[in-house]
């Protein structure tokens, strides 16, 4: 709950008196935040190529498949400090060919200009401990055009414009929607997730969206034992995915109305990626082969595994949305049989109003309505952008930031 005016300085708002409990250890307020990369695959950091060749060791079409060993990537993710557990955002419009669980973009080889992100998405909003962020993804309803921005970019000279998605037709009358996730924390290791998706176009849309909750996989290079994800399916449709780890303890994200729970294993597809048997017929993919392509088999019948999914089957009419509820949080034996909407609602607002209050007693005096959006954006962008940095012979590893505003 938010702390009361009257118990704060004249001059402090409440997330100002969080950065102080944060600064002073008392409370660690920072230990959860947007540290998850939107685009791990293709990078120096999982590059395991004698040559150096970041692009060809490692390619967005193994990403679904292939463990990563240093980081991770979700749409619009959160994980904690050391990037032991991950939660980000899947979606499937029942068209693509995968789930859209990262970003696409073309690489070095592919872009008439280089290496670049082909998706829409933006950070909206964020106070510096992440006790508030919104972000906003914008999802075709068709099926998204992979080989065409691939091949069309690839023949395109360097002294020719890019191909950008939105040339490609895709948002055309609108058949899109924009999916805006909300994070607010309740305590340092309770975090409220509301996700809601607008229709934008003039039809019913119908797509599943699956909030995904993982393990970094740490125990295949021998660093740490395995952790466990196992579903709790409770009474009345309160779902609930129970996640534990020996060193970060447990954690449950509670998932009210969820219409499946499926669980795999955060492990590489090695038939795929090295065409050598799979020691365990739950992989990473596991999740992608069920929904898109039907392949019951793929997940774990026990529901339990190292990651897993609630599904969301959504059918939003035209021009009008629909939302999900959702809540990590630090499982213990008070907050076991806590429900996920239990004051969610008054939480959201209060932290909503914690940022509106915080950026009123930072911005600088005399900026004009565009000027306080403009500015309030650019330090989402910042805050947004901190990223996890797993360092190889390290045992606690850093998270990248822009701190200070």
């Amino acid at each position: 709950m938010a702390t009361s005016a009257g118990e704060l300085a004249l001059d402090q708002t409440a997330e100002h008196q969080r950065l102080k409990e944060a600064n002073e250890c008392f409370h660690p307020w920072r230990k959860w935040g947007p540290y998850l990369s939107e685009r791990q695959w293709g990078t120096v950091r999982e590059d395991d190529s004698p040559d150096g060749n970041a692009w060809e060791s490692f390619s967005h079409d193994q990403a679904r498949s292939r463990a990563y060993q240093w980081g991770e990537d979700g749409l619009a993710g959160i994980s904690d400090d050391r990037q032991l557990l991950c939660f980000a955002l899947a979606l499937w419009n029942g068209k693509d060919p995968i789930l859209k669980e990262r970003l696409f973009g073309l690489t070095n080889s592919e872009g008439n200009h280089g290496e670049d992100v082909k998706e829409y998405y933006y950070y909206l909003d964020s106070t510096p401990t992440h006790s508030y962020m919104r972000y906003l993804y914008k999802y075709p309803l068709n099926a998204y055009p992979y080989n065409d921005l691939v091949a069309t970019n690839k023949a395109r000279s360097r002294y020719e414009p890019e191909y950008e998605l939105i040339d490609t037709g895709i948002f055309d009358k609108n058949e899109y929607c924009d999916v805006e996730v909300e994070y607010a924390k309740a305590g340092p290791e309770d975090v409220l997730i509301q996700i809601t998706v607008h229709n934008r176009s003039n039809q019913t849309a119908k797509l599943a969206v699956l909030p995904t909750l993982w393990f970094r996989n740490t125990w295949d290079q021998g660093s740490s034992p395995k952790p466990l994800i196992k579903a709790e399916p409770c009474h009345a449709g309160q779902g609930r995915l129970h996640a534990t780890h020996p060193d970060l303890g447990d954690f449950a994200l509670h998932c009210n109305g969820a219409d499946e729970l499926l669980l795999t294993e955060n492990e590489t597809n090695t038939e795929v990626i090295f065409q050598q048997p799979n020691q365990s017929p739950y992989t990473k993919c596991g999740i992608n082969r069920y929904v898109v392509q039907g392949e019951t088999a793929a997940v774990n019948p026990s529901q339990q595994g190292t990651k897993a999914s609630a599904v969301y089957n959504l059918s939003i009419a035209a021009n009008a949305s629909s939302t999900i509820k959702l809540r990590l949080t630090k499982s213990t034996p008070e907050t076991q049989n806590n429900s996920a909407d239990q004051e969610f609602d008054q939480i959201l607002d209060c932290r909503k109003q914690d940022c509106d209050d915080y950026y009123a007693r930072v911005m600088p005096a005399g900026f004009s309505a565009e000027q306080k959006l403009v500015f309030r954006q650019a330090m989402a962008g910042m805050l947004w952008s901190k990223q996890f940095y797993n360092r190889p012979g390290i045992q606690k590893s850093a998270v990248v930031s822009h701190e200070q505003l």
